[in-house]
């Protein structure tokens, strides 16, 4: 390949002005005897042949333009990208201190004069009142004159955050310690936590700007550490004598989080310390809020922000804003998000569990979010960025484009994790009982698959592939049928035409059946929820995102005699907590299990009273699924906590499980909570609908591992050392078959078709095995061995399965379980 540098330029028009000005910057790639001008934001310029070699002051014409080097860029900076970064975007560490500036509004603090909090005079008490809160800005001096902190940084386990390097002239700075009430709470990923926090808001770390996204995954305490950030922020200021930093926040959030932020904060501050205001129902005035000084912390739901916005900008203003399960601001064009960003306040905190990876676009929108302009114009990190990274991992990206994708991806990592910091749930091993995950393939029933062939056979079935909105429709009623063919009954009539043509040959008595005999998921779970009742003491959570299914669900409780309650859209907001608190309380005798809206009630809230979960279907977004299971296994739990998934074996279901596990981007990924079959093809589309009846788990055969689901487990090699050969790796791909002459009278044209379908097949088993590593951390089970004479064998398996209630399960004849996938954790 020919070799290649990259330059540095100012460039501009020909002109004959005596003072002549550049117009811009630009990068020029020289290659192979041409060099070629883009513009700062990558647009190309045009090019130009060579004939001497180019140093910096060096001139020359491209395409009408009069363009100067100025320096030669590194090839590592140029496959990063750096160029097309804003400069503030990577800021040198090493000048960090000679240019950070402290809060703009610190100076207009310094000039209010510190007031005493009591007159000193004759008449004063000989031992004054004490105030235990410190409310007051004035701090205590030592005798030599030296600032004290407002509490003891030398007291054991305390928590000293950083001081800013620049001051203002003649001021002096003042350790800033977390208050010990909420201090010796704090674990030490915690501390972390709230260090780095601060540190991002403060304007300490070495990017341009003053948000941070918090991205630890469930379970791991952010709430916790986000009051103790604003405690902090509200009580101090490293400026010694100054007001503290901030006076108002701001908590947006999920409406049915509401009341558990305001139950976190007096769990962890009481009632008398800090003034929380709450917008939950229409009698809030927020005046109280803006212009009082009762409340210092505001908790609003995204959509009421959108109609107050304009009243939250009346008095002092909002100084923070924390934006809890902050991946719903995913587009600029979020009205939630305008919302925020029309408040004018610099310091912004995203809290997210599961924020988007796959998907650039949201996560150039909620980087963007907290520190505009960092990563420039989206059309130019899209250029840049997105479809660099994108393009290398396709099956048919080349060398040089593995290189350059991975090079941007590390150079996006690197700079981003200076403002994001993420740790998974694997912490909570030294915290909290242990947590197994059981994927629960179950078999249909002679019913389901009559419905699932009389959809996906019927003549109008190919119509309904190249309709996007009718593959919507036939998702979600395929998904239906999956449940249970019940859930169609009274639905086969939409009024649209197609959609009733597949339905033609549905015999409609099979849809009014009884669910216990239709549905192999419904099978499996009414012989779960009849031996845990029976044979223990804990209490479940049934989870869907369908209030049709948690209906059936319902009934199936109502008909074993079962206590619950329910949480879904329906459910006023302010009844919610209440919900929650009561089945957190009670026994298993007065409130058994607990029905879940995935989409309603799956973000944020504690239900540590089960510690069984199912989740009856899964989602396009992975997001959704994982905070759903994220419910019990958190602070407060006592017992072991087991997460069961329900796919049934060889369809849709199955089919989106394996979305899920790749890592495909945008095109298996999720549009606004729905599966954009825009980006499949019909080919694609066909698999997705098929029905394989014939296989225990055809999860587990894409995956290629040889285990025979006789409880292997295996970790993966790390990443390039895997021993599945990828699509592009396979050598039948490297080395065809060299051509021959032959009559053409010899050949065999339908063989020849079956030949070129076959590699094309093994050629996606592969690809979508490679994409599925991830499965190699779990045990897989075929379930056949418990109907076999396994002997010992049998018993190695039982001893892998540390769930009695799911062994009693698989040892029944009866048992509709053809596979499992288990992972503790």
């Amino acid at each position: 390949m020919d070799a290649l540098t990259k330059k540095m330029i100012d460039r501009r028009k020909f002109t004959n002005r005596k003072h002549k000005t550049w117009d811009g910057d630009g990068v020029l790639s020289v290659v192979g005897g041409h060099a070629h001008l883009q513009d700062i934001s990558g647009t190309s310029l045009g090019k130009a042949a060579l004939n001497s070699p180019l140093l910096p002051g060096s001139t020359l014409s491209v395409s009408g333009k009069e363009v100067e080097i100025d320096s030669i860029i590194s090839r590592d900076d140029f496959m990063k990208g750096r160029p097309f970064l804003p400069a503030k975007a990577h800021a040198p560490i090493a000048q960090e201190n000679r240019n950070r500036t402290l809060p703009t509004e610190i100076p207009r603090l310094l000039a209010v004069a510190a007031k005493k909090a009591f007159p000193i005079g004759p008449t004063a008490p000989i031992k004054r009142f004490k105030n235990p809160l410190l409310s007051k800005a004035v701090l205590p001096k030592k005798e030599d004159g030296e600032p004290l902190p407002r509490h003891d940084p030398h007291q054991n386990g305390a928590l000293v955050m950083k001081r800013p390097t620049n001051i203002p002239k003649n001021q002096r700075t003042v350790d800033v310690v977390v208050d010990p009430i909420l201090g010796r709470h704090l674990r030490e990923h915690q501390k972390e936590g709230v260090k780095f926090m601060y540190e991002c808001v403060m304007g300490m770390r070495s990017f341009d700007g003053r948000g941070a996204i918090l991205a630890d995954e469930m379970g791991l305490g952010k709430t916790l550490q986000t009051i103790t950030l604003l405690w902090t922020l509200l009580k101090q200021n490293p400026i010694y004598e100054a007001q503290p930093i901030i006076k108002k926040a701001l908590i947006v959030c999920p409406v049915t989080l509401i009341k558990n932020w305001r139950k976190e904060f007096r769990k962890w501050l009481g009632n008398e310390r800090i003034g929380v205001f709450l917008v939950d129902d229409k009698k809030a005035n927020l005046r109280d809020f803006t212009m009082g000084k009762s409340y210092s912390v505001m908790i609003i739901g995204y959509e009421k922000l959108r109609i107050v916005q304009q009243e939250l900008m009346e008095g002092h203003g909002i100084d923070i804003v924390i934006a809890d399960e902050g991946h719903r601001l995913k587009t600029a064009q979020n009205k939630s998000a305008q919302a925020i960003i029309a408040l004018n306040t610099p310091r912004r905190v995203i809290l997210s569990g599961t924020p988007i990876q796959n998907d650039l676009s949201e996560f150039f929108a909620m980087v963007d979010f907290v520190n505009p302009g960092l990563l420039g114009t989206y059309n130019k990190f899209k250029k840049e960025f997105e479809n660099p990274i994108i393009k290398s991992r396709q099956p048919e990206a080349t060398k040089k484009d593995i290189e350059k994708g991975s090079a941007r991806s590390e150079e996006l990592a690197s700079l981003t994790k200076m403002f994001i910091l993420r740790r998974t749930a694997e912490i909570l091993s030294k915290y909290l009982p242990p947590k197994t995950e059981y994927v629960l393939f179950c078999r249909p029933t002679t019913a389901q698959v009559r419905v699932y062939r009389a959809v996906i056979e019927s003549p109008a079935f190919n119509s309904v592939l190249g309709n996007t909105e009718m593959s919507l429709q036939l998702i979600t009623l395929l998904k239906k049928v999956c449940n249970s063919p019940t859930l169609l009954a009274g639905r086969m009539d939409t009024g649209d035409r197609t959609i009733n043509a597949l339905f033609s040959n549905i015999d409609p008595a099979v849809t009014r059946s009884d669910p216990m005999v239709s549905s192999g998921k419904m099978r499996v779970l009414n012989r779960m929820l009849k031996i845990l009742k029976e044979t223990t003491e804990e209490k479940i959570v049934l989870v869907s995102n369908y209030t049709s299914t948690l209906d059936l669900l319902q009934n199936l409780l109502t008909a074993r005699g079962l206590s619950f309650l329910r949480l879904d859209g329906s459910t006023p907001p302010a009844k919610r907590q209440g919900l929650v608190d009561t089945f957190n309380s009670a026994s298993s005798s007065k409130c058994f299990a607990f029905l879940l809206s995935a989409k309603s009630g799956g973000a944020g809230l504690n239900l540590i009273g089960a510690s069984r979960l199912v989740l009856f279907e899964v989602d396009w977004n992975p997001s959704t699924d994982l905070q759903a299971m994220a419910r019990l296994h958190r602070d407060g739990q006592r017992r072991d906590v087991k997460i069961y998934r329900l796919l049934m074996t060889g369809g849709l279901d199955e089919k989106i499980y394996q979305r899920q596990l790749t890592k495909r981007g945008l095109a298996d990924s999720v549009m606004d909570n729905k599966a954009s079959t825009s980006n499949f093809t019909q080919n694609e589309l066909r698999d997705l609908f098929s029905l394989d009846t014939e296989s225990s788990c055809q999860t587990h055969d894409l995956l290629g591992c040889g285990c025979r689901g006789r409880a292997f487990r295996a970790f993966p090699d790390p990443v390039g050392s895997s021993t599945l050969l990828s699509a592009e790796d396979s050598d039948s791909d490297e080395f065809p078959e060299l051509p021959q002459l032959i009559s053409a009278s010899k050949v065999d044209m339908a063989k020849q078709e079956r030949t070129i379908q076959e590699r094309e097949r093994l050629k996606s088993v592969k690809s979508k095995g490679c994409n599925m590593q991830s499965l190699m951390q779990y045990t897989h089970i075929d379930t056949s061995v418990f109907v076999e004479d396994a002997g010992d064998k049998l018993d190695e398996i039982e001893s892998m399965i540390d769930d009695d209630v799911l062994l009693k399960v698989l040892r029944e004849n009866e048992n509709r379980i053809s596979f499992v996938f288990s992972k503790p954790s």
